[in-house]
């Protein structure tokens, strides 16, 4: 359902809006992860993740009669955030379902962009139920947050930036590390490198007790996640794999790789420390599997997404007072 052909279509369409995040390096992370290391840094894309990239892909796509109704989309904060913003750049309304336990960072930040923010308790309501209640009641288009093509092809654009950055580096084979949550920007940057730099194998990335993605892969079929609270990685704390990125991850990517919060934690500081860049928890989970998991990762290269930098204060406090 996905292709290079979409990718390449999304990236024209985000031609001028879209940033071309940097890919970092720093001899101290290279020491601590045995190899070289680069970062793509997505914690500096707009609205502070790559979820912006899917966001416009999927808005910009749409009829123009559709897309004036409006769109509706459910998230803890990064593709609030990024269809938030698409549709404030569009002039048009956005609806955003987000969880009561989200960031106050993410929360606010949807309502900046202009967004009409409905809360629930993500234990006892059903998400899906509604968005689908209110997509229907108000004649919006619902973007899903990975489940939907538009949106990995949009997230793919910048699996097509690494391939095009790490051959300015004179990379052409690495191991790309990327924190997954339902799978879209991994299953996206996958299906981009095979394309334009096979010499890459894509791993998914994910915190302890939240490993739907890693367990699905080692037995072949989509496995659920017990519970979906727990973890201070709250941007890819999702049920489980979705049933369009998973046949993609299958085919595509090696094992996943589990860290812990506290791993998590001390990445953070290491990017800020060594990169002098903010990412969040959950966007820090590739770069804590390069730092901290080495013997689990083959080759001399391993490039890392940081994915994303809104993070609560006291959250940042504490990953830079650990280190």
């Amino acid at each position: 359902m996905v292709d290079i052909a979409m990718i390449e279509a999304a990236r024209a369409r985000l031609g001028g809006r879209a940033r071309r995040t940097p890919l970092l390096s720093s001899p101290f992370l290279d020491e601590i992860a045995g190899r070289r290391l680069f970062v793509k840094a997505e914690c500096l894309q707009h609205s502070g993740s790559f979820k912006f990239r899917g966001g416009w892909s999927a808005v910009s796509a749409l009829e123009p009669s559709v897309r004036a109704k409006g769109v509706i989309a459910f998230s803890s904060g990064n593709h609030a955030q990024g269809v938030a913003l698409a549709a404030q750049l569009h002039g048009i309304p956005a609806v955003i379902v987000m969880p009561t336990d989200a960031p106050k960072l993410k929360i606010a930040n949807t309502r900046a962009f202009g967004a009409e923010v409905v809360l629930y308790d993500r234990i006892k309501e059903d998400r899906d139920e509604i968005g689908a209640r209110l997509s229907k009641e108000r004649g919006l288009t619902l973007i899903r947050p990975f489940d939907e093509p538009l949106v990995i092809a949009g997230q793919g654009t910048a699996g097509l930036e690494i391939a095009e950055q790490a051959a300015e580096e004179g990379i052409d084979a690495a191991t790309v590390l990327v924190p997954c949550g339902g799978g879209g920007l991994t299953s996206g940057i996958a299906l981009a490198l095979e394309a334009r730099a096979p010499g890459f194998k894509v791993r998914p990335c994910e915190p302890k007790d939240f490993d739907d993605t890693t367990r699905s892969l080692a037995s072949g079929k989509i496995e659920r996640n017990a519970a979906l609270q727990g973890s201070i990685c709250d941007a890819i704390i999702t049920p489980q794999p979705g049933n369009i990125t998973f046949p993609i991850l299958k085919r595509l990517c090696g094992a996943g790789v589990v860290v812990t919060d506290e791993e998590a934690l001390d990445a953070m500081a290491l990017a800020f420390t060594r990169l002098k860049i903010v990412v969040e928890p959950g966007a820090a989970v590739a770069l804590a599997a390069a730092l901290f998991h080495g013997k689990e990762i083959d080759g001399d290269t391993v490039i890392a997404v940081t994915s994303g930098g809104n993070v609560d204060t006291d959250v940042f406090e504490t990953a830079l007072r650990r280190h």
